[in-house]
């Protein structure tokens, strides 16, 4: 198969930034796939405003690639279909983003299906690579690369990731089928690597930068980065997220990403950054921050079932729920920030997604 670009409308958008939700995964409380409350979460994050979605990702359990739960290619598929009914009603694009695991022969194979049911990207996660030096993964990413368009994914070690330096993200971004980066090891040095090396790649006005810091959501797409290199300074935003985060209240992640773009906060400093810290304690609560991460799936299944889009907080690993007092946690920010859901409009749509 040889290498496949990204169309030019999607590549516009994507460099623009948006919101683009890390789908979570519908299940019944046999744990078994729930397709209707599947296809109502994907038509509330299209409707919403997302401008794009990411499937198979870690937030949508890497586990659905297990042979006894065979869901990886039905969910890309159904994920399809959603798409392209809303964009054949909406005429808006969206941005298909499939996430892709493993070493280099898994890799290719499920790059080749995202292929084949039509998405724009990858996500590449490299967690299958925990010892391995940059020269070989750079290899595997080139490999991917020959396929599929690549989305950079820089994985927190807290769930699974790995340390990767300024020196791997400088060759990576010079891959020539590297489109984007999420950049989520929630960590402010990290973060900065994986900009410089974008930068000092040469292709810094090619490659889309996302913030993946759920930690640090606004503060990184309010950042304006200033690198020097060959001779000049380079400047480089965040421009979009990909994010677990966003998988919940994202109609008003929407709102808040075109406040960021139109300037809104440009002259409130002090606003802008109390809504940060907002932001960053809802996170804690819904990631499960005080258990090193431990509930994070589950707590953005709790706020889709108290919504009404899923049925329960229910996962395919039995041993991944609510922490103790996380969901007491979860109340609280609700109660602390009540501005911030988006409840009202679930409320008024719900039925029609669950059609």
């Amino acid at each position: 198969m040889g290498q496949n670009t990204i169309p030019d409308e999607i590549l516009t958008s994507l460099r623009r930034g948006v919101v683009i939700p890390a789908l979570p995964l519908a299940l019944d409380i046999r744990r078994k796939f729930d397709e209707r409350r599947q296809r109502a979460l994907i038509r509330y994050y299209l409707d919403a405003g997302a401008g794009g979605l990411a499937v198979a990702v870690h937030t949508t359990q890497f586990a659905i690639r297990m042979p006894e739960v065979g869901l990886f290619e039905p969910l890309l598929g159904l994920a399809g279909e959603e798409f392209d009914r809303f964009t054949a009603k909406t005429a808006k694009p969206v941005i298909r983003i499939s996430g892709v695991i493993g070493k280099t022969t898994q890799a290719v194979r499920e790059a080749e299906t995202a292929h084949k049911y039509g998405y724009d990207a990858v996500l590449l996660s490299l967690a299958a690579f925990r010892e391995t030096p940059n020269s070989l993964i750079i290899e595997h990413c080139k490999a991917i690369a020959e396929i599929m368009p690549v989305v950079g994914f820089y994985l927190q070690p807290a769930v699974g990731g790995r340390i990767l330096d300024v020196d791997f993200w400088r060759e990576f971004a010079g891959i020539e089928n590297v489109v984007a980066v999420k950049i989520a090891p929630f960590n402010r040095y990290n973060t900065l690597d994986v900009i410089r090396g974008v930068i000092e790649s040469g292709r810094a006005e090619e490659i889309a930068l996302y913030t993946g810091n759920d930690d640090n959501i606004l503060v990184d797409l309010l950042t304006e980065f200033e690198i020097p290199h060959a001779g000049r300074v380079i400047r480089k935003r965040i421009t979009g997220g990909l994010l677990g985060h966003w998988a919940v209240w994202t109609r008003n992640a929407v709102s808040l990403l075109a406040d960021i773009h139109a300037g809104k906060f440009s002259n409130d400093v002090r606003g802008a950054l109390t809504l940060a810290a907002r932001i960053t304690d809802c996170n804690a609560a819904f990631f499960d921050a005080a258990n090193n991460f431990r509930g994070c799936i589950a707590g953005i299944h709790e706020v889709l079932r108290r919504q009404g889009l899923l049925e329960g907080v229910w996962t395919l690993d039995r041993d991944e729920a609510l922490s103790p007092g996380q969901k007491e946690e979860i109340d609280r920010v609700y109660r602390a920030y009540p501005e911030m859901n988006d409840d009202l409009f679930i409320a008024e749509n719900l039925n029609k997604w669950l059609d």
